[in-house]
């Protein structure tokens, strides 16, 4: 079974088994709602599966509770683990929208069909994802994820079409 992470247990928070959970999901509020199914994922050991009891927001972090964790001592042995849910559990994207692991390691083709590089990143900003292009030369150029630049995603192949916007090698 494939697992993908959605966050990682940083700490606990209180005596009752509580965890700080750092989330590297789009969509925590669904992922962490009770009754919800998460797995804990220690080094090489098999996820232990979880049941979410109660989430509630603190600052930049998700509290979490779980059925089967009671109390401090419980929670403990979690600290630094990685929050999964399974490939079925994922959530659905429209169309032209892709999961960050997808898009990572594509490699990038000018309209006139030059490999310019490979994905290596994807950054968030504020008005659009700017994804990290790793050019054959050793250097990073920041593309961003924009319908003018962005021209075709072929997953099958593994590339990615874009409009090379003048001066963006310059530097």
């Amino acid at each position: 079974m494939t697992y993908f992470n959605v966050g990682e247990i940083v700490n606990t928070h209180g005596i009752r088994g509580e965890v700080k959970v750092l989330a590297t999901t789009d969509f925590a509020a669904e992922r962490f709602a009770p009754g919800e199914i998460l797995y804990v994922k220690q080094g090489s050991q098999k996820p232990v599966k979880l049941t979410v009891k109660s989430h509630r927001q603190h600052k930049q972090f998700d509290l979490l509770t779980f059925e089967e964790i009671t109390n401090i001592n419980e929670a403990e042995q979690y600290k630094g683990s990685q929050l999964q849910v399974t490939e079925q559990q994922q959530t659905p994207l429209e169309d032209g929208d892709y999961y960050y692991r997808q898009i990572i390691g594509l490699e990038v083709y000018s309209l006139e069909d030059e490999l310019l590089g490979k994905i290596s990143e994807v950054m968030e900003t504020g008005a659009n994802d700017v994804w990290v292009v790793r050019r054959p030369n050793g250097k990073e150029v920041l593309l961003p994820a924009i319908k003018d630049v962005i021209q075709k995603v072929d997953l099958d192949k593994q590339r990615v079409i874009v409009d090379w916007l003048e001066g963006l090698d310059e530097q």
